[in-house]
Parts: C-alpha cells; sequence; structure tokens
C-alpha cells in the first residue's frame, strides 16, 4: 500500500505542471526562434529558461544545490547572449559553479568505473584535438572547464539513467560550443542544437536528481 500523498504535495501540483508547461513553451519558442533566425525571440526566451525550470524543481521540494546548479547556469545563459570577449570567460566561470555545485550534490555516490574510464578517453580527445584550433588565452581556461563538466556528467550518472543523460546531453552542449570556438565545422542551424541538448540535459538533471531523492511521487505533475 502506498503512502498518502501529502496535503502541500497535492497543493503543489498545479503549481508545478504550471511552470513546467511554461518551461515547455520558453524552450519550444527558443529553439524554433533561432532555426528561423528570429534572435529577438531567442533573446526573451533564453534567459526565462533555468529560472523557470529552477523554480519548477523548488515546487517540487528540490534541494538547495540543484536549485542553485540551474540559477548558475541562468547566469552562463544570460552573459553568453554578449559578444565581448569577457562575457564568454564569466559566462563559463558561472556555469563552472554550476557544476560544482552539481558535484556537490551528486555527493559519495557509486559511479561505474569504466564508465570513468570512457569519460576520461573523450575528454583526453577532446581537448588534444581542439587545443591547437582554440585562441591561444582560450587554451587553458577551456581545458580546465572541459574537466570539471565531464567530472559532473560522469558523476550524474550516480542519480540513475535520467540524470546521466542529462550530463552527457551537457557535455555534448558545450562541446558544440567548444567546436565553434575553434572555427571547426558545424552541423546547420549550429545554436539550434546547443540549445536542444543544452535544455534537454538541464531537464533531464533536474527530474533526475529529483527522482532519486524523493522517489516518482516528486516528479508526476
Amino acid at each position: 500500500m502506498s503512502a498518502p500523498t501529502a496535503p502541500s504535495a497535492v497543493r503543489a501540483a498545479p503549481v508545478s505542471r504550471a511552470l513546467l508547461a511554461a518551461f515547455g513553451l520558453a524552450t519550444a519558442v527558443d529553439l524554433v526562434s533561432l532555426l528561423a533566425g528570429a534572435e529577438p525571440g531567442h533573446r526573451i526566451a533564453k534567459p526565462l529558461l533555468m529560472p523557470l525550470l529552477a523554480a519548477y524543481a523548488v515546487s517540487r521540494g528540490a534541494p538547495k544545490l540543484l536549485v542553485a546548479a540551474l540559477l548558475f547556469g541562468w547566469g552562463g545563459d544570460v552573459l553568453l547572449l554578449s559578444d565581448a570577449d569577457p562575457a564568454f570567460l564569466l559566462g563559463m566561470g558561472s556555469f563552472a559553479v554550476g557544476h560544482v555545485c552539481y558535484l556537490a550534490l551528486f555527493g559519495r555516490r557509486r559511479t561505474s568505473p569504466a564508465l570513468g574510464a570512457l569519460y576520461a578517453a573523450a575528454l583526453a580527445g577532446t581537448v588534444v584535438l581542439l587545443w591547437p584550433d582554440l585562441p591561444a588565452e582560450l587554451r587553458i581556461p577551456v581545458a580546465g572547464y572541459a574537466l570539471l563538466l565531464t567530472a559532473m556528467a560522469y558523476r550524474a550518472g550516480s542519480l540513475g539513467l535520467l540524470a546521466g543523460l542529462g550530463g552527457a546531453l551537457f557535455l555534448l552542449s558545450d562541446t558544440l560550443i567548444a567546436t565553434g570556438v575553434a572555427a571547426w565545422p558545424r552541423p546547420p542551424a549550429p545554436d539550434f542544437w546547443v540549445m536542444l541538448t543544452y535544455t534537454a540535459a538541464q531537464y533531464l538533471l533536474t527530474t533526475g536528481a529529483l527522482r532519486a531523492m524523493y522517489g516518482e511521487s516528486r516528479t508526476n505533475v
């Protein structure tokens, strides 16, 4: 027999549904804007994504570290809307703090050593290949960020399949950004693919963390 649902959880469910729907709508507007080349739509929708997802997480009783990770992601999102060189480094720094929050959230849960070896190989190969084509002043910061991001992606698997997939998609999204910085050939509409994988990553990390820590009752809205 399942445990009764707490009254507060019942009251929060409509709010959670509304916030999740708003996040989905903002994501759709952002992705369609990128495909259509509508820059104003992207600039309006992108800064709304992580606050809406963070608000959804709060409505489901998320731990503070998860909310902090999402909000530092929001900081990176906003900073990367600027084309100024300092904004790129500051945005990368904001995302890096978010990854530290995720790593603290994951704690000491066990993760597959074989998966760790695969991520380590992917990290080494990516850095070695990108290194010659990165601007000299960005090589060390990008390599350090890549190490932190890969650690987060690997450790995300400790919370289960959803969070693990979210970590992998986050790594893919930022790798697409790095190939652009290195002036490598990229797929058509690269910003669309960056944002698609990024928003999916953050959603899966959020859902996976809530499910791992509280069970399906906190993620079923």
